[in-house]
């Protein structure tokens, strides 16, 4: 589609518009890991400003490897889920585009007309390997993710829609240098931002490619291990977008191991009633009129 008919196609209220707007704004953008609709009100009710519909936290919810072993069906499910009772926008996670060029046209004309504000694809290899896991991590080489990136953006219907380039450069070993041909590259075929991702226990690496970045569109960081530094901080180097993937995810499973533990070795369900959601708060996230007093 051409420019002119994009821009024409344009809603000025659509979340992928506040997106961008936000994007364009003063202040660090906030997204958080989600994988349902329930979790997804519980970012938005902690007032972030964007969820990030997580490949990782929805491949666990299937109790799978995240190893693009869940298909584009089953993740844009869950986003439509998440999207559908959030006024917030949601960026979808899809890993490495699910295939090749027309794969990520296809999922590009899929997500945005489902609603979706953003979707974001990685330069692995497919199938992937989350960036974390302990195996070897292959690239596509830069011009066949360029042409990747091209294809989605060719595919869009609206100005608004974004498609957020990864470079899982330091991932795979890579240096600085080579991080950085590769987000120009991709920011040349129409890239609306650039995730950086790093498994680094400090954040050396995603401030030396902010400081060296000399592009145009945003930078998104993923403080996963480089966790000590504050999204004030990253924000002051440059990055617009602060994504914290799956903390949601990290604390729901340590604390229902924990209840659901002592609820065995008590033995009775008022041994976990003060550590467990009233009835009433999953009643309200439901929207449903509820039977049960605030606090029963």
């Amino acid at each position: 589609m051409s420019e002119t008919a994009k821009t024409a196609n344009s809603a000025p209220w659509t979340k992928a518009a506040r997106l961008r707007a936000m994007l364009r704004g003063a202040g660090v953008v906030r997204a958080v890991g989600a994988h349902d609709g329930l979790t997804a009100k519980l970012v938005e009710q902690a007032s972030f400003e964007a969820i990030w519909a997580s490949s990782f936290e929805i491949s666990a919810a299937y109790g799978l490897p995240d190893a693009s072993l869940v298909s584009m069906t089953q993740y844009l499910a869950a986003a439509v889920a998440m999207d559908a009772v959030t006024q917030i926008p949601v960026i979808a996670d899809c890993d490495t585009g699910f295939g090749g060029p027309l794969n990520v046209a296809h999922a590009v004309r899929t997500y945005e007309r489902a609603g979706i504000a953003a979707v974001c694809i990685e330069d692995k290899l497919f199938p992937k390997m989350n960036s974390f896991a302990d195996t070897s991590q292959d690239l596509v080489p830069t011009e066949e993710f360029a042409l990747k990136v091209k294809s989605g953006k060719e595919a869009q219907a609206t100005a608004d829609f974004m498609l957020i380039a990864r470079t899982e450069a330091f991932i795979a070993g890579m240096d600085t240098e080579q991080a950085l041909d590769r987000a120009h590259a991709y920011e040349a075929a129409g890239a609306d931002a650039i995730l950086v991702h790093s498994k680094s226990r400090r954040p050396d690496q995603v401030l030396d490619f902010a400081a060296r970045w000399d592009g145009h569109v945003p930078l998104v960081a993923v403080p996963t291990t480089y966790d000590s530094v504050g999204e004030d901080a990253l924000h002051e180097a440059g990055f617009q977008l602060v994504i914290y993937a799956n903390h949601g995810l990290r604390a729901a499973v340590r604390g229902v191991r924990e209840a659901l533990r002592d609820l065995r070795t008590a033995g009775r369900a008022d041994a976990i009633s003060d550590r467990i959601a009233p009835m009433a708060d999953i009643f309200a996230l439901q929207d449903m009129p509820s039977p049960f007093r605030a606090n029963p």
